[in-house]
């Protein structure tokens, strides 16, 4: 296939500042709408991996990611031996129950209701949990179905405790409690759910309940959610795509993890937009020996959109 014969024009943005949180990119985003972006119809991003080594995907939506850091404690480092089991020490409290449940009141509030449609959709992906299970590097999961894991990486929001400052970490063991201590960590919240509202219940600190410590709430990074309408002609066009190179229709998936160039492009441009990943589940994603191997779905898509 020459150049000359492919019957779509493209147009190339390369964006390379993702794990910073896309610094300036919506800001540009804007600034082009009427310029670079005035003559384009539809937004594909090679992002992704399909979810099992088995059957292609099709990701239509994604989680936001907002960052926290809470600062807690006193004065001056305390004596473990003195003062242990007589004060609220600063270390955080739970953040999680034993099943995974944020414990931030009103967190859950705007998660929309799981449709019956939705549930079917779940059902009929191709997802192995062994397989899946192995990847990980893990003995068990939290949940022992196809469908409540599912639920759980895309639907639901999750909260990831990354670091604690402040405390003792030296090899050895120290008999003090630490005056001051800086918890990292992060809410993946789902499509409905306000990035803003967010931030506000967890400075609302009452998840803290019965702490008298000083503290202080911060969220120096968040990204919003992104969902499309997997019913466009943009998808359409990549399910015809990909069953041609590929001999199967795909499953439709959401990702568990934040793509903040898919809202921006779909919220400034308001152009559809699709993510197409580009390779499966053992293709080495973000390591040395990445595979890359979507080539040929990507062109039969601007086939098939010069086409129809």
């Amino acid at each position: 296939l020459s150049f000359e014969a492919v019957p779509v024009n493209f147009k190339f943005v390369i964006e390379s500042m993702e794990e910073a949180g896309s610094l300036e990119l919506e800001k540009l985003l804007d600034e082009e709408n009427q310029g670079f972006f005035s003559d384009v119809d539809h937004i594909v991003i090679s992002e992704n991996l399909w979810l099992s080594n088995k059957k292609p995907d099709l990701t239509y939506g994604s989680r936001g990611n907002a960052c926290f850091l809470v600062g807690c404690g006193s004065k001056d480092l305390i004596h473990s031996g003195t003062f242990g089991s007589i004060i609220h020490e600063p270390l955080l409290d739970s953040l999680v129950d034993s099943t995974d449940y944020i414990q931030i009141p009103g967190i859950y509030d705007s998660v929309a209701a799981l449709t019956e449609e939705e549930r079917k959709l779940y059902e009929s992906i191709e997802f192995d949990l062994e397989e899946h299970r192995n990847n990980c590097g893990v003995k068990k999961f939290l949940y022992g179905t196809k469908e409540e894991i599912l639920l759980h990486l895309w639907y639901y929001p999750s909260l990831s405790v990354h670091r604690i400052e402040g405390a003792f970490h030296e090899p050895g063991i120290k008999t003090v409690i630490p005056a001051k201590v800086i918890g990292k960590f992060s809410i993946h919240h789902v499509p409905h759910m306000d990035l803003l509202v967010v931030k506000e219940q967890v400075r609302d600190k009452s998840f803290l309940w019965n702490s008298p410590n000083k503290l202080k709430v911060s969220m120096p990074l968040g990204a919003k959610p992104w969902l499309a309408d997997a019913n466009d002609l943009l998808y359409k066009a990549a399910r015809r795509a990909i069953k041609l190179v590929f001999g199967e229709d795909p499953d439709f998936i959401c990702d568990g993890s934040t793509i903040p160039v898919a809202r921006m492009f779909q919220t400034v441009t308001q152009r559809s937009v699709t993510i197409l990943p580009i390779g499966a589940a053992d293709d080495g994603e973000h390591s040395q020996n990445e595979k890359i191997r979507g080539f040929f779905h990507f062109l039969f898509l601007l086939l098939e959109k010069g086409e129809n």
